[in-house]
C-alpha cells in the first residue's frame, strides 16, 4: 500500500466500495465502467476515505450475482476489509487507455462550453448520464435572459443570468453534436436551448 497523494486532476472515478463480501477479505463494489467488470482491468486503485488517498493492489475480481466482488491485497478478513466501506475508487488518468477517434471520456467533457451553431453560448457541461436511447450531456445555462418592460428579469427566480437552470443536450454525433474541440474546450451542437 502507498500513501502517495495523487495530483487531483491525474485521478478518475470509477466506482466506491459497498460492503464486504466473505470471510477472507473481500469487498462489494459499486463499479461506474462500462460494462461494470471494466473495473477489473486495473490492477491498482486509489481508494479515498475521509478526505485521504491510499494507492491498493487489487488482487482479484469477479461478478457476484448482481454485484461485483474484489480482494484487495493486505485485506484478509471481514474486520480489515470493513473500513474500505464507503471508499470512492479511482484510478491514475495515466493507466487509462487512450479513448478512440470520436470516444471521449465524460470527465474531460466536464466544464466545456457548449455553443450552438448559430453562435448562441449556452453555458459549460455540469455532467453527463446515460439513458437507453443515448447519452445527455446537462449544460448550465449561462445565458444572459432578456429585461422585462418593469425592468425586472424575464425569469425572476433565474436572475439575469439563468443560474440554476440547465439544458438538456442529447449526445448524438454528428446530429446534435458537431464539434468537440479540446484545444478551445468547446463544444458545437445543433440544438435549440429552450427546447
Amino acid at each position: 500500500m502507498s500513501s502517495n497523494v495523487p495530483i487531483e486532476s491525474d485521478r478518475v472515478l470509477l466506482g466506491h466500495i459497498t460492503g464486504t463480501s466473505g470471510l477472507k477479505g473481500w469487498v462489494k463494489v459499486h463499479s461506474d465502467t462500462d460494462p461494470r467488470e471494466n473495473i477489473f482491468g486495473f490492477k491498482s486503485w486509489w481508494l479515498e476515505n475521509s478526505g485521504t488517498w491510499t494507492q491498493v493492489d487489487v488482487l482479484q475480481g469477479r461478478p457476484q450475482g448482481k454485484t461485483i466482488v474484489v480482494h484487495i491485497k493486505g485485506f484478509d478478513t471481514p474486520e480489515t476489509a470493513s473500513v474500505l466501506i464507503g471508499a470512492k475508487i479511482a484510478v491514475s488518468r495515466l493507466d487509462l487507455p487512450k479513448p478512440a477517434a470520436g470516444e471521449y471520456y465524460w470527465r474531460d467533457l466536464i466544464g466545456m462550453q457548449v455553443v450552438t451553431l448559430d453562435g448562441v453560448d449556452i453555458g459549460p457541461i455540469d455532467r453527463l448520464f446515460e439513458t437507453g436511447a443515448n447519452d445527455v450531456a446537462v449544460v448550465k445555462d449561462c445565458r444572459v435572459k432578456p429585461e422585462t418592460d418593469s425592468g425586472g428579469s424575464a425569469d425572476e427566480s433565474m436572475g439575469k443570468e439563468g443560474q440554476g437552470k440547465e439544458v438538456l443536450v442529447p449526445w448524438l454525433v454528428p446530429d446534435v453534436i458537431t464539434d468537440v474541440n479540446f484545444g478551445e474546450r468547446q463544444i458545437t451542437v445543433d440544438w435549440d436551448p429552450d427546447f
